[in-house]
């Protein structure tokens, strides 16, 4: 008998598993973010002013994701209505070094190395604040004593807690810890910050972004590598971002891009960020309506049915199913039906990126 080949396990990921998730752009005061948000979004703030926490509040702005299938799908059907998918993203004020005491101290040279370690310190210290606050909650409850069901879930939560700020005060974030389903549910509420999936961008000069190099570079590939491995890394010059922002039109822009050679990293950024958050989509299509929606990789139809219409999950029956590669290739819907390539589905299935779906439902109960 031939070795059995050895499954890889996925490991769990924290968090809910919403459809409406959100990113923010983090970082030092001073660094260009609520540049980068107005390059992202094409959303004017103002002039972002050349001080600390020059953006006090979190801004936000919805941006459309990128999505050539949804392109293709709306060239083809030519509807009445385009909806495509959208990435919530916040400008968040930006952080110094003690500003989880709200202590105001500007670093004043360029040290990105430095700059990571005052970022993540920073966002740990906010967590062990947090943490060491519901572990004294737990307490007061355990503390009572007993041998209910309810008291060894406590109790069994406050070990998670223990090991969650163990884990904060050796250095290390919390998405780096390896979590069972049942200590994903005791974190989850905590709402740690260093729970989140992180892309990490390095802002070039222009100069820099279009030769693909910078003497900081190799410093700081290796902190991600030892502090943060696997987390994905992007190259991004905000300030050619908020150049091509000032070209009248979108063809203009492409064409400075063109004389270049470079392309913005715009695009590449938010599917990232969409990636990280383990986000996929489905498309509805018709000569009515093209619709992309979003939902979390690992979505069964009935929720995925739920995403477009809150009855559809209760009253959910079947759905009609083909992927929007298969689409490319064959060209027509009728070619799916003739090859037999169109599903029927029920409650179990779990809807793949890119599937095209027709949801079947119940009348709902008045």
């Amino acid at each position: 008998m031939p070795p059995k080949k050895a499954v890889k396990e996925e490991k769990l990921l924290l968090g809910r598993p919403g459809n409406n998730l959100k990113s923010g752009i983090v970082g030092l005061a001073n660094v260009g973010k609520s540049t980068l948000f107005q390059a992202i979004t094409k959303c004017s703030l103002g002039n972002p002013a050349n001080f600390p926490f020059a953006t006090i509040d979190p801004e936000e702005s919805r941006v459309i994701v990128p999505d050539e299938r949804y392109d293709w799908l709306c060239e083809k059907y030519n509807p009445k209505s385009r909806v495509p998918a959208h990435l919530t993203i916040y400008d968040i004020a930006g952080l110094t070094r003690g500003a989880s005491k709200e202590i105001i101290h500007i670093e004043g040279d360029v040290n990105p190395v430095r700059d990571l370690q005052i970022i993540s310190e920073e966002l740990r210290i906010k967590d062990i604040e947090f943490t060491e606050k519901a572990l004294e909650a737990s307490k007061k409850l355990t503390r009572r004593g007993g041998q209910s069901l309810e008291m060894k879930k406590l109790l069994e939560e406050e070990r998670c807690i223990e090991k969650v700020l163990a884990l904060l005060q050796s250095g290390v974030d919390v998405r780096k810890g390896d979590w069972t389903s049942k200590e994903i549910e005791f974190i989850n509420p905590l709402f740690l910050l260093s729970a989140k999936p992180v892309v990490y961008l390095i802002n070039l000069s222009e100069k820099d972004y279009i030769r693909k190099k910078n003497k900081h570079l190799a410093k700081v590939m290796e902190w991600i590598k030892e502090h943060a491995a696997g987390d994905p890394i992007m190259p991004i010059s905000i300030c050619l971002e908020e150049r091509l922002t000032r070209f009248d039109t979108e063809a203009e822009a492409n064409e400075e891009l063109k004389k270049l050679g470079v392309e913005s990293a715009l695009p590449k950024l938010v599917t990232t960020m969409r990636k990280v958050l383990n986000l996929g989509s489905f498309f509805t299509t018709g000569t009515d309506e093209v619709r992309q929606w979003t939902i979390r990789n690992g979505t069964k139809a009935p929720q995925a049915a739920g995403v477009i219409h809150g009855d559809f999950e209760k009253t959910f029956i079947q759905a009609i199913v083909y992927n929007f590669d298969v689409l490319k290739e064959l060209g027509e819907e009728s070619e799916i039906k003739a090859k037999g390539k169109i599903m029927t589905k029920g409650k179990d299935y779990e809807v793949r990126d890119g599937d095209i779906l027709l949801i079947k439902a119940g009348a709902a109960k008045g």
